[in-house]
């Protein structure tokens, strides 16, 4: 019941072993110039009563990241206030992209992958992520995700 994508959208193979470039499970750094945390979309999947997550990348300023690296292990970090962010990571199944949609990423308890609130939009992703999605559009997210090329790793 999840998809994730294995580095941000600008990330490239090359900056391996680059001084200035990191790229972990869970953070990520280009260029020591622009931050990203990996965080969950988390849909609700209305006829089955679970939940859908894409594991996505989002942009945060050098302030939020350095902040949320300081509490990475700091039980209690779920009190943080949300951080504003870029989604960094383009979903193959929406029109128009979802590179750059506006996000809030909330931190959770040690170990629990950051929650991302989408900006209450019209874009399909955000509504989704408002009004749930069901199993027939999960197993279409399935499809087209196993099926499609190039650009972004998953």
């Amino acid at each position: 019941m999840n998809h994730t994508a294995e580095a941000p959208a600008v990330w490239d193979p090359a900056f391996v072993g680059a001084g200035d470039c990191l790229l972990s499970s869970d953070q990520c750094v280009v260029h020591g110039q622009h931050y990203f945390v990996k965080g969950l979309i988390e849909i609700p999947v209305v006829d089955s009563g679970e939940v859908f997550s894409w594991g996505v990348w989002v942009s945060l300023s050098r302030e939020n990241f350095a902040r949320a690296a300081d509490l990475w292990d700091r039980p209690g970090r779920e009190a943080e206030q949300p951080y504003f962010g870029w989604l960094t990571t383009d979903l193959p199944v929406y029109s128009p992209t979802t590179l750059n949609l506006k996000t809030h990423v909330h931190t959770r308890p040690v170990g629990e992958r950051p929650y991302v609130e989408l900006e209450p939009t019209d874009h399909p992703l955000a509504v989704e992520q408002r009004t749930g999605i069901t199993l027939d559009r999960v197993r279409d997210i399935a499809a087209a995700v196993l099926h499609a090329g190039g650009g972004q790793r998953w």
